[in-house]
């Protein structure tokens, strides 16, 4: 990973020098352990702070929306997605940006190295072979890194940016043995009642802090529907109704547009698994429509377009 942040400084700098960009959207450490932050480099000696490694995991596709300067940004396989979904959905222009591409080998999930470590997290380092050391006030312990990954990059099969200008490395390879799908088909296998039970039981936790509508690159819309007041769509109480709601309507405004990037779940701070909503339209655009979103700026979104062969089970 050291490599790869070297090589994200060295391009940034080239860019911000040679006019190519007026700003380097990247990482640069946090505050605190496991929680790099997105920073907007405009100046070479910004670009030193410039970082990557496996608490990169913040979309940073989130702060493209309708920009106008020249922009390069560092993009990872689901980022670059989202990056395509922006440029399909008229939120960016492809002329504006400059994508640094860095093929992602996972990202950390931080909950799970809390969860099996005692005392404050003093400090964390990585190795190239994909072990994970963690100081804590209590003493260090090691974690193989596929022990303490974020659930969807354990799924992930796009590690790869599918749109850039440049790579930082050679790509990596995807994994090709996985049922991506596997915890859906789980429960679409339910009763109803199963399937009530499993939803007051996910959403249970829910605070209505909005951190997953808030982290999501697809939620750009200037006022969304849980703030409209004419019409009042939901009501802003601790319902569970009212919950199951926002719930359900923010995962179909992202039908046949979610990457599964994860971002809602990093977000939550309640650990809810809101993407099993999002996986769910996700798999049904891949069955019904052979539609995988991000993939391609020359398409249209499945939900937007009509063709006379479109399956209609649906239609009662």
């Amino acid at each position: 990973m050291i490599t790869y942040s070297n090589k994200i400084k060295e391009i940034a700098k080239r860019l911000l020098k040679e006019c190519r960009a007026e700003m380097v959207i990247g990482f640069r450490k946090g505050s605190i352990p496991m929680m790099n932050e997105p920073c907007f480099v405009r100046t070479d000696e910004q670009a030193d702070d410039l970082v990557w490694d496996s608490h990169c995991g913040i979309n940073l596709a989130n702060y493209l929306t309708s920009r106008d300067e020249k922009i390069a940004i560092v993009a990872k396989g689901c980022d670059s997605r989202n990056i395509v979904n922006h440029i399909v959905e008229n939120k960016i222009n492809r002329e504006q940006l400059y994508i640094i591409g860095v093929p992602c080998q996972g990202m950390v999930d931080k909950r799970k190295i809390l969860a099996q470590t005692e005392g404050e997290v003093l400090q964390i380092t990585e190795t190239e072979n994909g072990q994970i050391t963690v100081k804590s006030a209590n003493g260090e312990k090691t974690f193989s890194k596929s022990d303490v990954i974020q659930q969807n990059c354990s799924v992930c099969i796009q590690p790869n940016p599918v749109l850039y200008d440049e790579m930082v490395a050679d790509p990596v390879q995807g994994q090709t043995d996985i049922d991506q799908f596997a915890d859906v088909r789980a429960l679409e296998a339910m009763s109803t009642e199963e399937k009530r039970a499993y939803f007051d039981e996910l959403l249970a936790p829910c605070i209505r802090c909005y951190a997953c509508r808030n982290a999501c690159p697809l939620c750009y819309c200037p006022t969304c529907f849980v703030d409209e007041s004419k019409p009042q769509w939901l009501g802003k109480s601790q319902d569970i109704m009212d919950i199951k709601t926002f719930h359900f309507l923010r995962a179909y405004h992202c039908a046949g547009r979610c990457t599964d990037c994860g971002a809602c779940e990093r977000a939550c701070p309640v650990g809810i698994n809101m993407r099993i909503l999002t996986k769910k339209l996700n798999k049904d655009c891949l069955d019904l429509y052979d539609w995988q979103a991000g993939m391609s700026i020359d398409k249209r979104p499945a939900l937007d377009v009509y063709q006379t062969n479109d399956p209609e089970k649906f239609i009662k």
